[in-house]
């Protein structure tokens, strides 16, 4: 093949791989604008003033006594409630909320009053408290999530492991699945 031909056949190439990026978009400033227009009926607005954000050494030190003072806890959220959704990145994706912290160690006491302040819940936490029908209709419906892990690279039957006796059916059934 002389350079020419390959030449022509590569701008060839080229024009329809732009022809068809510029037909696609109007349908992809059409998806832009219905998702505009929901957010817009929702009355979402991601850009408004949502105060400002939370010191980066104070959510670290929330995490830090997360694992193990109750009291310092409480008295965190009553002076910044929004600490029960705030999470520390340790870095390389290792974020860790209040309850991460408390729910890999098994404090229960935290656990259940940062759940009661607005925390996010999850499956790590659900292994933990013992929430055996939650923790079945994650994995029913994800199978795959019996090898997730949480903070710190923690799996899912560590969490079961630190809830103690009031975790022992998730436990069980983590161990019947085959869970390390």
């Amino acid at each position: 093949m002389t350079p020419v031909n390959r030449n022509r056949r590569q701008f060839i190439r080229q024009l329809s791989i732009v022809s068809g990026s510029i037909a696609l978009l109007p349908a992809a400033s059409l998806a832009q604008d219905a998702v505009e227009d929901s957010i817009a009926r929702k009355n979402i607005d991601f850009a408004g003033d949502k105060g400002p954000q939370i010191k980066r050494t104070t959510v670290q030190e929330f995490v830090r006594i997360s694992h193990f003072d109750a009291d310092g806890v409480r008295q965190m959220v009553a002076e910044e409630p929004q600490l029960v959704v705030a999470s520390w990145d340790w870095g390389g994706g290792d974020y860790e909320s209040g309850l991460g912290a408390a729910s890999h160690v098994g404090n229960r006491e935290i656990a259940e009053f940062l759940l009661e302040h607005g925390a996010r819940p999850n499956l790590f936490a659900a292994a933990m408290l013992g929430w055996d029908d939650v923790v079945r209709g994650f994995l029913t419906r994800h199978p795959a999530l019996i090898d997730c892990t949480g903070p710190h690279g923690l799996s899912l039957i560590h969490h079961a492991r630190a809830g103690g006796e009031q975790a022992a059916s998730v436990l069980a059934y983590l161990e019947n699945l085959g869970a390390k």
